[in-house]
């Protein structure tokens, strides 16, 4: 039987990103990020396929570049961040899509302390050496997620008919993590 290592992954948050964007007014994407996030990833030797993934961000540190609405966002009409400090998922099951390296990532989302399994796309971008020796693993993420599941209810009517901030939200990630030793 050969021998299995388990490898720790970081993430390098100077080259990721976590964003999200809504339909706002029903004609136009409003982006949002999070400045604020860690991950511990564990893999089986190389083998992404194996992750144990366990990601979270802190709520208070979205940022859609307008103060108010990031007010608003952070109030009990959406992420009450005095009440849920943090936003984690758990990833626990993959399937691959094809062989270029297409896969779909299942795991639990929790956001208000409520936990629901969304589906995410994952593209892998492969693994590199950076000039300074450090070995790094670059993913793109995507996925959509309906806010309601998870209680974030607050929206307003549009006199045109219609709301002003849509139910799906689009979750779009650049991920670079860095081997730890």
């Amino acid at each position: 039987m050969e021998n299995l290592v388990k490898t720790k992954w970081g993430l390098d948050p100077a080259h990721s990103e976590i964003a999200f964007k809504v339909k706002h007014l029903m004609i136009t994407n409003v982006k949002g990020v999070f400045k604020e996030f860690e991950a511990s990833i564990y893999t089986t030797d190389d083998d992404f396929m194996t992750s144990e993934i366990d990601f979270w961000m802190n709520a208070a540190s979205v940022d859609t570049g307008a103060p108010d609405r990031d007010t608003h966002l952070k109030s009990p009409d959406f992420f009450d961040v005095e009440n849920h400090k943090q936003i984690s998922f758990k990833g626990n099951t993959y399937e691959k899509v094809d062989n270029d390296g297409s896969y779909t990532l299942y795991g639990d989302l929790t956001i208000k302390g409520i936990s629901k399994q969304i589906k995410l796309d994952i593209e892998f971008g492969g693994v590199m050496k950076d000039p300074w020796g450090n070995e790094k693993a670059g993913f793109s993420i995507n996925g959509k997620i309906n806010r309601k599941d998870w209680g974030l209810n607050w929206n307003a009517a549009l006199e045109a008919g219609g709301v002003l901030v849509s139910d799906e939200v689009r979750i779009s990630c650049e991920v670079q993590l860095v081997r730890q030793s």
